[in-house]
């Protein structure tokens, strides 16, 4: 596909979108090509240290729903990185006009961990416009989900989540221990 190509899955409501992202949210830059690759190694030393987290959390027999919700966020996590570590090394740049080529001669448009990462999942689920009376943004269009992500995105996404709707179930033992020692004190 082409940089900004649309492909309708389920019409209008969810569309496959190619485009390239620097990296963090929303396609925002962090410092230049020092910052990717600062934000690079902070990501990469940060999955290193969830992994070591799910090893400690599998040892000691915590939840079971926690460690699976942990293991997707590191999932995700991995994903990206490797999608930005190897993504600029592996294709050429793509463009509005042309695919990206695959192992092109010369290399790729960047070097090791200074890549973009691809997304492509687009949910433009509300279009319309504001009201005319409507402060700031009266008579403005807007788009309801208009973030384009892709499937490590999701991962975290729902990984945190989980944990924030589960977090009682998934700490539950904790609480109980607390509540015994505070009882025998």
């Amino acid at each position: 596909m082409t940089l900004g190509q649309d492909f309708k899955v389920l019409g209008d409501k969810f569309l496959i979108h190619f485009i390239e992202n620097n990296g963090m949210a929303y396609g925002l830059e962090f410092g230049g090509e020092t910052g990717k690759l600062f934000l690079s190694i902070f990501r990469i030393i940060a999955v290193m240290g969830i992994g070591y987290g799910i090893y400690y959390m599998i040892k000691h027999k915590y939840n079971q729903g926690f460690i699976l919700t942990v293991s997707l966020i590191f999932a995700g996590a991995l994903g990206n990185i490797i999608d930005s570590a190897f993504y600029g090394v592996m294709f050429s740049e793509s463009t509005y006009y042309d695919t990206a080529v695959l192992f092109p001669e010369g290399g790729g448009y960047s070097s090791l961990f200074h890549g973009k990462v691809v997304d492509m999942l687009y949910f433009p689920l509300i279009k319309g416009a504001f009201p005319s009376w409507f402060p700031l943004w009266g008579g403005q269009d807007f788009l309801f989900f208009r973030p384009v992500f892709n499937v490590a995105d999701s991962a975290i996404t729902i990984g945190v989540f989980l944990i924030l709707i589960f977090q009682k179930k998934y700490f539950k033992e904790d609480t109980l221990k607390k509540t015994e020692i505070d009882s025998q004190a």
